[in-house]
């Protein structure tokens, strides 16, 4: 068992322990779905695994919050919001703009890409060096405003 799927069963018992039923509900759901990953794929999903599966797990409760804020789903947007929290406490810290932004220029002076035809080149780096740290669609809108400078 990796060191993440270890930590998020520890705090499943610690949460049951506390009786703390929304953050049960909400760590199940991640158990959930890490399991079923893992059957679908046959495989023992490893740390980084795992932190794809969280990244894609945050991405879908942020576009559902989207959504339920426009619709006035206050109550809905809630719960959303709170599994946000939660899957975020086992994500690793998120860079900050001028990090991404560095990593960035790091990689397009590494590979010496000069044009948009070498995004493919530069994103292929990055996603393995700041996978689940950034969000890939704003790292993208970096590489294509430096590539088009």
């Amino acid at each position: 068992m990796s060191d993440l799927k270890a930590r998020i069963a520890l705090a499943t018992k610690s949460a049951m322990r506390e009786r703390e039923r929304d953050r049960v509900r909400a760590l199940r759901l991640v158990n959930a779905e890490i399991k079923q990953v893992e059957i679908d794929d046959r495989k023992t999903l490893g740390d980084d695994d795992v932190i794809a599966v969280l990244t894609r797990m945050l991405r879908q409760r942020r576009d559902s919050l989207g959504q339920y804020e426009s619709a006035g789903r206050e109550d809905l947007a809630a719960v959303e919001r709170f599994e946000i929290d939660v899957i975020e406490e086992f994500l690793p810290a998120a860079l900050s703009e001028a990090e991404i932004d560095e990593a960035v220029r790091d990689v397009i002076g590494a590979t010496g890409a000069s044009t948009m035809k070498d995004m493919g080149k530069v994103m292929g780096a990055l996603k393995g060096r700041l996978a689940g740290r950034a969000d890939m669609g704003a790292v993208s809108r970096l590489v294509r405003a430096a590539l088009s400078d």
